[in-house]
């Protein structure tokens, strides 16, 4: 059933470090709104303006040609891992300032996603007027309070770095977990990939090969 295609979607880590610094931790918590998140929202908030509109174009070359035009899938790649970096960041996952641009650079952050030769016009038409219901409230209900969970985690593991600079490495596993299972779904619902997202934010088999 072309519902439930699975083959592995992506590839998305973020490097667990054997040490973290306390610094950095207490800097991102107190100014972090003025040296990270004020400049690099600001552009985001523009690109993704204009991803939104390729999202529209793509949709009707979809519709017409059964492909994603190449070059609009890997602008929306890079606005993605533009986001992941930022993301680190914010959950405190990784140390070091994110890369700015769609060609910003990150050794702590990969995002991979194959390109799809050919997108199901029937899933596209079927995710444009149902994915709120078969995709957005099913995850979305259970997203909402892994969500919680996590942020408690990343409470627990905030003090953890604080005072031993190290992060609990299960906490560092759900934190991407989440990020994980956030991102499969954003590239389902915007005709990236054809494969529903799993109930889970583990690798996947294949994932790692990517």
């Amino acid at each position: 059933m072309f519902l439930l295609k699975k083959s592995p979607v992506m590839k998305l880590k973020i490097q667990y470090q054997d040490s973290y610094s306390r610094g950095e931790l207490l800097l991102r918590t107190f100014l972090g709104w003025l040296y990270i998140y004020i400049p690099h929202g600001f552009l985001l908030f523009f690109f993704g303006l204009w991803g939104l509109v390729l999202q529209f174009v793509a949709f009707w070359v979809i519709l017409f040609t059964g492909t994603y035009p190449d070059t609009m899938f890997h602008y929306q790649l890079k606005l993605l891992r533009w986001n992941l970096r930022v993301n680190a960041r914010i959950y405190n996952l990784s140390d070091g300032y994110p890369g700015f641009g769609l060609d910003g650079t990150d050794d702590r952050t990969e995002l991979t996603v194959p390109y799809p030769e050919n997108v199901s016009r029937g899933l596209t038409l079927l995710r444009l007027f149902f994915g709120i219901l078969y995709v957005g409230i099913p995850h979305g209900v259970i997203l909402f309070f892994r969500t919680i969970f996590v942020a408690i985690l990343q409470f627990l593991a905030w003090w953890a770095v604080l005072f031993t600079a190290r992060y609990p490495e299960r906490f560092h596993e759900w934190s991407v977990g989440l990020i994980r299972w956030q991102f499969r779904v954003n590239l389902y619902l915007i005709f990236m990939t054809d494969t529903y997202p799993p109930f889970t934010g583990d690798e996947l088999p294949g994932e790692a090969e990517l």
